[in-house]
């Protein structure tokens, strides 16, 4: 399942029911928010049951904190591909990061991040899918901050984070002003950003 989820094998017999499940329902989440989704249209879409999907999943909050889960874990093998991609490199390793960053936002495909979205959604901190997402934020954060060290530029706790609101907000305008430039000004100034951090000699 990409970040997004897909359908594509929702009703694939040949796949097991959690899988199905787990596929239909990152779709239609994505697709529809988590809230506008019920476990019967989940089931329906899967080419199953409600009595399967519970068997599965006690509850839909845990249907959600698994699909969260398995959206942050497909998101984050990008980071493995960048350092076999350039090894030993942490600046192109990051500047490969904000690449892919900035064709996701420039997609029409493109709803936002999934965790963003459910964070949004589920403000209750007990729900399972806050810890979720927490954890996840806080591992991207983690590797930002180690490419950034990795890179020699100065502070970069703060320009890993720098780079993370930039990035944010560039998703919420491509869903709210339109997609069209948003990727290319996100290079522009992740890069503008990425200078001012650059050690002065």
């Amino acid at each position: 399942m990409d970040p997004k989820g897909s359908v594509s094998h929702s009703k694939d017999e040949r796949v097991a029911p959690r899988a199905r499940l787990l596929v239909a329902a990152g779709e239609l989440f994505y697709r529809h928010g988590i809230r506008a989704v019920g476990v019967e249209a989940i089931a329906e879409a899967a080419g199953t049951n409600k009595m399967t999907l519970y068997r599965h999943f006690p509850s839909k909050d845990e249907l959600v904190a698994e699909y969260l889960r398995q959206s942050a874990k497909e998101a984050d093998t990008c980071w493995g591909r960048f350092e076999r991609d350039h090894p030993g490199d942490a600046l192109a390793q990051l500047r490969a990061w904000l690449a892919e960053m900035a064709e996701h936002v420039a997609s029409a495909d493109e709803r936002g991040c999934p965790l963003v979205n459910a964070a949004v959604e589920l403000p209750e901190k007990g729900h399972p899918a806050r810890k979720v997402i927490e954890e996840a934020k806080a591992t991207q954060r983690a590797r930002l901050i180690g490419l950034c060290a990795g890179a020699g530029l100065n502070e970069p706790e703060l320009l890993a984070d720098e780079l993370h609101l930039l990035l944010e907000g560039a998703r919420v305008t491509a869903q709210s002003v339109g997609a069209d430039g948003v990727g290319a000004r996100l290079i522009r100034m992740s890069e503008a950003l990425i200078a001012s951090h650059a050690p002065r000699h």
